[in-house]
């Protein structure tokens, strides 16, 4: 196939290269899965971002990542599956809906149930709209044929048959227990829903009075609202002070009512005065105590957090203005004796920010116990999830080992109701995927499950299953690799892989990828609150995605946190610019060369030698280097080959044929140029899709679209390790006497007497072979090379590996200080030869070091002491003047 037309704009304009890009990939469905049997399937599921509005710079990031790692393995000759979707995101999309409910004065229960889920689910196309054209903007390969949503019908069906099947394993249960409560959002919150903060409070310490009339004892607690709810004081059994109180009772200050002393082990004797009040319904432990002595659970507050009938003349107070009052009527009583102040952690509501309260609630649990006790064992087997980096493994193994049971109901409307019904009369639990079919003599529960509860089926709910038939599940089941935060292994990665262990014995996916967080420029968490967060999409208005994703990926090595900075974006758009500056050069010196015309057998120069030797080491690193998700170490290694060795040296070489009349040269030059372009624009086409795909376009090729073109591999036959050699004695020459003309400020026109001593007669011989670079970069009036040569006048010098420069520069040198930048070299040279004796001096390193790296050491070793050993000659030279 032809070219297109050889050219590019004369300005990088990232607007003018992405738009309508993206929709050129979509109509070629060259991102949708396309099963082959002949290819290996390779699987990435999204991690589905929630409808609750746009998306962030993480999510840019976690995307781009994932992007990158399918765009390679598409290269690769994979079918790949990139499966986009959203999550309904219960709690967080139901706040927005009624936030923006309250906007118009109304509330839900003005709307119904019904008519508030018309609402909600209008909400989510809108947003799930804005977070597609977000995708689209980054540019992401994602098959939009195979979209999901949590609640789309067939999700719905598996989040029923995991239900279902869990409750009849007796691994679902409902029943009473201290749940952590949200007051704001009216809803349960699972324990790592809730966020401890150190909040300053104080302990407040009570008489209360022995009901006999004998004595009082002392209890603290840091919430006086919840001792209206009180049903007993506990001491120790062994605890000589209090043991005889055993079975006596005392009246609850404020209620009246008479409560007892009993003993339990729970009870710390050392801690505070170690007797302690119990209030069952409002607080985990002493639910526990409360259940161990039959004891009544009160409950003191409304789901609102207001003070409830039990709470006597303090009904309908918020629960901390009722706190201040009974803290005052305490003291007027004198029941009260001390408040000591004190920092205490406190948990608050991870979605409203809201303090939450310890309650008494009928939720729905799964018994973690089994579950966890699978997951963990997985770990210890080859079948494990491998944790990038590793030490996240432990982490997950920590939590899972502690894990409590979880509360997966919510009192919300927006998410999957609850597959249990309650019979209206004798109170009976049905439990199914559909209701009784006396539907009108039962009642569905009105709660819905906890969001994490149908996410954590995503890697398999996803494609299919149920239905373990299903053509996409028996084909792209388990993933590849998830790629996620550090801030949610314990929220959705340990879930996943429990209930896919549970579900479809295999582990959901062979690698986790695990980012940081995107920090602000001084390292701080970005936050609406701070107003230092940044949009994305705004910042590809300004450099493009190219640049942001680039930077995005490079900008840090997994697992690590990674700060935004403007002026890094910036960097990398100027990255952008020289390569597209470099390839509008070689395409327009392509002179009409078509894919079928490009030729590599010609007589080769050293610097397209190099370079193609060059190509071939990028290529073996970039490619080893993704596979073990090292994509800071990629950008690095890239940035390297096409700015420093293709734009800057291998262009400015390759113009000597091009403006040359050997037309056979031209022709080899142009093939090299135009297949170097070709192959880097697919190493970089991964990072970089919009600028790649542009320039390819406009390059000599196959196909219809760099993102199904091959990956680029190793030619042996292209690399010449002689030719490398020979032009890194070249690059240094010519960086020295560029260095040496910028010290005295002597520019680059002007010419100048150059003198090179060769080391040896093999040195001079490579010299002379390329002597016409050497003219054409260092400008010389007069080049003399040779192995004997003297540099007695007074000169500027150099030393390269193989050689010594000599540019006698009359008039343009102060000698005085041409012996202090020789000695600031000695110094140099010497820390050099010092630094590597001591190191093959050590007997550890020689031990344990590889053959290949001791001998590497020895010729660092030769060479600085040669370079030293020369400095110092031209030294004493100088100084004999």
């Amino acid at each position: 196939m032809e070219n297109q037309e050889q050219t590019l704009s004369t300005k990088y304009d990232p607007k003018a290269i992405e738009a309508g890009r993206y929709e050129f990939w979509l109509n070629g469905k060259y991102f949708e899965a396309k099963p082959d049997e002949g290819k290996e399937p390779y699987t990435i599921v999204i991690p589905p971002p929630n409808v609750t509005g746009k998306l962030h710079l993480g999510h840019a990031w976690d995307t781009t990542l994932q992007d990158i790692l399918t765009r390679i393995k598409r290269m690769q000759g994979y079918d790949v599956l990139w499966l986009p979707g959203m999550d309904h995101a219960g709690i967080a999309t139901q706040a927005k809906v009624e936030g923006k409910l309250r906007e118009e004065g109304k509330t839900r229960y003005d709307l119904g149930r019904e008519k508030f889920l018309e609402e909600t689910w209008k909400w989510k196309e809108e947003y799930a709209g804005h977070i597609r054209q977000q995708w689209s903007k980054l540019g992401l390969g994602l098959d939009y044929s195979r979209e999901r949503f949590t609640m789309d019908e067939g999700l719905s069906k598996a989040v029923r048959e995991v239900f279902v099947s869990l409750y009849n394993k007796g691994l679902i249960y409902r029943g009473e227990r201290i749940i952590n409560w949200d007051p704001a959002t009216k809803t349960a919150l699972s324990d790592i829903e809730v966020i401890y903060k150190d909040v300053q409070g104080a302990f407040y310490h009570m008489h209360y009075p022995l009901a006999d009339g004998s004595g009082s004892i002392d209890v603290a607690t840091t919430r006086p609202e919840t001792m209206l709810g009180d049903t007993a004081v506990a001491v120790h059994p062994e605890d000589e002070r209090y043991k005889h109180l055993i079975g006596k009772t005392v009246i609850l200050p404020i209620i009246g009512r008479e409560i007892p002393i009993v003993g339990d082990d729970y009870v710390d004797m050392e801690f505070g005065s170690g007797a302690v009040k119990i209030t069952p319904a409002h607080d985990p432990n002493d639910f526990e105590i409360g259940n161990r002595h039959s004891l009544e659970r009160i409950l003191v507050m409304n789901e609102d957090g207001t003070m409830n009938q039990n709470a006597g003349k303090y009904q309908g107070m918020d629960r901390f203005a009722c706190r201040k009052q009974i803290v005052k009527d305490l003291q007027e009583q004198g029941t009260l004796f001390k408040i000591e102040e004190h920092t205490h952690s406190v948990g608050h509501s991870e979605r409203s920010d809201a303090v939450v309260e310890p309650y008494l609630s009928t939720q729905w649990f799964v018994d973690m116990q089994p579950l966890a006790k699978k997951a963990v064992e997985l770990q210890h087997t080859e079948d494990k999830v491998n944790f990038v980096p590793d030490r996240f493994e432990n982490t997950y193994l920590r939590w899972m080992e502690n894990i409590r049971d979880w509360c997966i109901s919510r009192q919300l409307w927006w998410g999957h109701r609850i597959p249990a019904w309650y019979h209206k009369e004798t109170g009976e639990v049905y439990v199914g995927h559909e209701g009784p079919a006396d539907a009108e003599n039962w009642e569905q529960d009105k709660d819905v499950l906890d969001t994490w509860f149908s996410s954590a089926l995503w890697p398999f709910s996803t494609m299919g299953w149920p239905d373990k038939e299903a053509a996409d599940y028996k084909r792209y089941y388990p993933g590849n690799v998830l790629v996620t935060g550090y801030d949610i292994i314990f929220f959705w990665v340990s879930r996943m892989i429990f209930q896919a262990l549970e579900f479809t014995e295999k582990r959901p996916f062979d690698d986790v990828l695990i980012h940081g967080l995107v920090r602000a420029a001084d390292g701080r968490k970005m936050s609406k609150s701070l107003g230092n967060g940044v949009d994305p999409m705004d910042v590809i208005d300004e450099f493009g995605a190219d640049s942001l994703r680039y930077f995005l990926s490079t900008g840090s090595s997994p697992g690590q946190d990674l700060r935004f900075s403007v002026e890094k974006v910036e960097s990398t758009w100027n990255f952008a610019n020289k390569i597209w500056n470099a390839s509008r050069f070689a395409l327009m010196n392509m002179d009409g060369l078509t894919y079928e015309q490009l030729d590599l057998s010609g007589e080769k120069s050293v610097a397209d030698k190099w370079i193609l030797t060059r190509l071939n080491e990028t290529i073996q690193d970039v490619t080893k280097l993704v596979d073990k998700y090292e994509f800071g170490e990629v950008g690095r290694i890239l940035y390297n080959f096409i700015w420093d060795d293709f734009c800057d040296w291998y262009i400015e070489m390759a113009k000597i044929p091009l403006y040359g009349e050997d037309e056979q040269a031209k022709l080899t030059t142009r093939s090299i140029l135009a297949y170097v372009l070709d192959q880097t624009m697919r190493l970089l086409h991964p990072f970089m899709p919009f600028i790649t795909e542009e320039i390819w376009q406009a390059l000599p090729h196959q196909g219809e679209s760099i993102t199904v073109a091959n990956w680029p591999e190793v030619r042996p036959e292209l690399s010449d390790e002689q030719a490398a050699s020979d032009m890194k004695l070249l690059v240094d020459i010519i960086r020295s006497v560029r260095n040496i003309r910028a010290e005295v400020n002597t520019p680059m026109s002007k010419q100048i007497k150059l003198a090179i001593k060769a080391k040896d007669a093999v040195t001079l011989e490579k010299l002379e072979r390329n002597r016409s670079y050497i003219e054409r970069f260092c400008n010389p009036s007069e080049l003399t090379m040779g192995t004997d040569i003297e540099t007695t006048e007074q000169a500027m010098t150099a030393i390269v590996t193989g050689a010594e420069l000599s540019l006698p520069l009359q008039g343009l040198i102060n000698i005085d200080e041409e012996i202090k930048r020789l000695e600031k070299e000695l110094d140099k040279l010497n820390g050099e030869v010092e630094r590597v004796q001591k190191k093959l001096s050590n007997e550890g390193f020689v031990k344990k070091a590889p053959e290949k790296v001791i001998e590497e050491e020895r010729q660092k070793q030769q060479d600085y002491t040669e370079k030293r050993d020369t400095v110092q000659k031209r030294i004493d030279e100088l100084k004999a003047l």
